[in-house]
């Protein structure tokens, strides 16, 4: 073959190949993402959607639930609760009366929603919000983490559902489950399952991943709260941020040391939505007592607080009152959900309110309806826009920006049919995996194309 033809040859397959990497498929293998940014990088995305809406390629029917799944390869991962026969969740969700079934964790082919295998174990509940499990999937080097709502902790062989180990947490640690059951998705460090856990001196407990025991426990509080634990570079290190209903907290991640603590009182124990950082800023806000923004610039030892807000009332909001929707950080400015459903812009080096929008979440912006109290929308990042999936089983295409929210493209996906508030929602967060969106709600499980066509 003649070099000049030889050269075009190796240049095309180089092309082809390049081609095919950056078209790759991406998984969504635990809370928010890869990255655990919330942050969708696959490209090929459609930029709006069809007039009939994009093509769902497949439904499972599954139990209920508010944990979102998480997706690896051609697997979807998924948990449920299942009800035994006569037993029924009181219509009343602050009800703790003990209702006996069991949970379920799943393992469907993500090209058809087959189920793969069950793996299944008695759980009784004793907690409000009793629909099911909250927290995500992990799922790494051939294993799947899931912690259930009354603190069954489970690695399982990602092929065959085989338990490899277990914890049951309010055994090992001597807690009741918190009021809302465990929510803190684990996170995954080096060999170390990080968990939120409760109890004397094991707020943070981290575990050996491949053997479930305890490496290290850290921290003490009333109760733990319900937010993910986070691991973030501030101050020139390495920090693992866990925020219970009275601080703030930076840890080492691999022994556990209490690096630093900010007090932060939180009212009915709602440290929910994950800390988000921002340079070397990090930010918090709770449903009751508002925002607090913390920057690591002077020192590597204690932040300094740049500011806090100062309203304690879920109504009469100074700045963000988030709920279970995690904000998002960029350019400056932070977006999030506040506690009656307002999308909200705020400044990130003032905490001044840029704008407020009702229109992604549905809500009235009636501060004194129920109907409104704790209006959800999720926000995940993509390019230079936002896919936002609300409570309704809506999911939007729009632009945030400092000057506004712009609507692209809406579609509706999937019912909502969890009933809070004197309303029907979906509350579980959704996934994005091989230009697809996964969705569930308290009866399936949906896979959406948004591949570009």
């Amino acid at each position: 073959m003649p070099l000049n033809r030889l050269n075009c040859v190796i240049g095309l397959l180089c092309i082809a190949f390049a081609a095919s990497e950056s078209a790759s498929a991406d998984d969504w293998p635990q809370w928010l993402g890869p990255e655990r940014d919330g942050v969708w990088r696959e490209d090929g995305i459609m930029r709006e959607f069809p007039a009939e809406g994009p093509p769902v390629l497949w439904r499972t029917p599954i139990g209920s639930g508010y944990s979102g799944p998480s997706i690896v390869g051609d697997r979807v991962y998924i948990t449920d609760r299942q009800l035994n026969k006569g037993q029924q969740n009181s219509d009343n969700a602050f009800d703790r009366s003990p209702t006996v079934g069991s949970e379920r964790v799943l393992c469907l082919d993500a090209t058809d929603g087959s189920i793969l295998w069950t793996h299944e174990y008695p759980c009784k509940y004793t907690i409000s919000y009793a629909a099911g499990p909250r927290t995500s999937p992990l799922v790494a080097d051939g294993k799947v983490y899931t912690l259930g709502a009354e603190g069954d902790l489970y690695c399982l062989d990602a092929k065959t559902g085989k338990p490899l180990w277990s914890r049951e947490l309010k055994e090992d640690y001597d807690m009741p489950a918190p009021v809302w059951g465990f929510a803190g998705h684990p996170l995954l460090d080096g060999d170390r399952l990080i968990c939120l856990v409760g109890g004397k001196g094991s707020v943070a407990v981290a575990f050996n991943k491949d053997t479930g025991e305890e490496i290290w426990r850290s921290l003490s509080a009333a109760e733990p709260g319900y937010c993910p634990p986070m691991i973030y570079e501030l101050g020139g290190r390495r920090q693992l941020v866990i925020w219970h209903p009275q601080a703030v907290n930076g840890l080492d991640p691999v022994t556990g040391e209490v690096f630093w603590s900010i007090p932060f009182s939180v009212k009915a124990g709602m440290t929910i939505a994950t800390p988000r950082k921002a340079g070397e800023r990090l930010f918090v806000s709770a449903f009751y007592d508002g925002p607090m923004l913390l920057g690591f610039e002077n020192s590597e030892s204690v932040p300094d607080l740049i500011w806090r807000g100062e309203s304690h009332s879920e109504r009469n909001t100074d700045k963000l009152h988030a709920v279970m929707s995690t904000p998002f950080i960029e350019d400056g400015y932070i977006y999030g959900v506040g506690s009656y459903g307002q999308l909200r812009c705020l400044d990130l080096a003032t905490g001044e309110r840029i704008w407020e929008d009702l229109r992604a979440t549905g809500s009235t912006g009636d501060l004194h309806s129920r109907t409104d109290r704790w209006a959800n929308a999720f926000l995940i990042k993509h390019e230079d826009r936002y896919f936002i999936a609300n409570e309704q089983g809506d999911l939007i295409i729009a632009e945030l920006t400092p000057a506004g929210y712009e609507e692209i493209s809406r579609a509706h996906l999937i019912e909502p049919d969890n009933t809070m508030a004197g309303r029907k929602v979906v509350w579980s967060h959704p996934a994005f995996a091989n230009r697809r969106v996964y969705l569930r709600n308290d009866n399936e499980i949906i896979c959406v194309d948004l591949a570009k066509p």
